[in-house]
C-alpha cells in the first residue's frame, strides 16, 4: 500500500505546470483530457518530485467553493514537505527562480527547514539534513 497522489487546488493548469516543472523542477507525468463527474471537460495532470513515488494532481478550482481553498487548502498550515538532499544548493535554486519564501532557513532538531509559498499560496516546508 502507498499513497499515489494528493491534490493541490489551482486557478489554472499551465502556470501551474510551469511553477511545479520549470520553477521547482518537478517532472509532468501525465497531462490528459479527463471529464468531471457530470462530463464537463477537465484535465487529469499530475506532477512530481524526480524518483518520486507519490505525484501531486493539479486540479483546476471548479465552483466558488474550490476557489475559496485555492492557497489555503490547510487552514495556513504547512502543507506539503518536500525533503531534499543539499539544503543550500535546493533554497538558493528555489530563490534564483523566483520562489517565495516566508521564513529564514533554520536548523531544527530534524534538520534544516524554510517555508516557501507555492504559486497558489499553500505553504511548503523545504527541509533538508541537519549540518554536520
Amino acid at each position: 500500500m502507498h499513497l499515489q497522489l494528493v491534490t493541490i487546488i489551482v486557478e489554472e493548469y499551465d502556470p501551474a505546470i510551469d511553477f511545479f516543472v520549470d520553477t521547482l523542477g518537478f517532472e509532468l507525468i501525465e497531462d490528459s483530457p479527463s471529464r468531471t463527474n457530470d462530463g464537463r471537460p477537465k484535465r487529469w495532470v499530475v506532477v512530481r518530485p524526480p524518483a518520486a513515488a507519490t505525484g501531486i494532481l493539479l486540479a483546476r478550482a471548479d465552483g466558488a467553493q474550490q476557489h475559496q481553498a485555492i492557497g489555503n487548502q490547510l487552514a495556513g498550515r504547512v502543507a506539503f514537505f518536500l525533503q531534499v538532499e543539499n539544503f543550500e544548493a535546493t533554497h538558493a535554486q528555489f530563490l534564483a527562480a523566483g520562489v517565495e519564501f516566508i521564513t529564514e532557513p533554520r536548523t531544527e532538531p530534524y534538520g534544516q527547514v524554510a517555508v516557501f509559498l507555492d504559486i497558489s499560496g499553500n505553504r511548503w516546508d523545504l527541509l533538508g539534513p541537519a549540518p554536520e
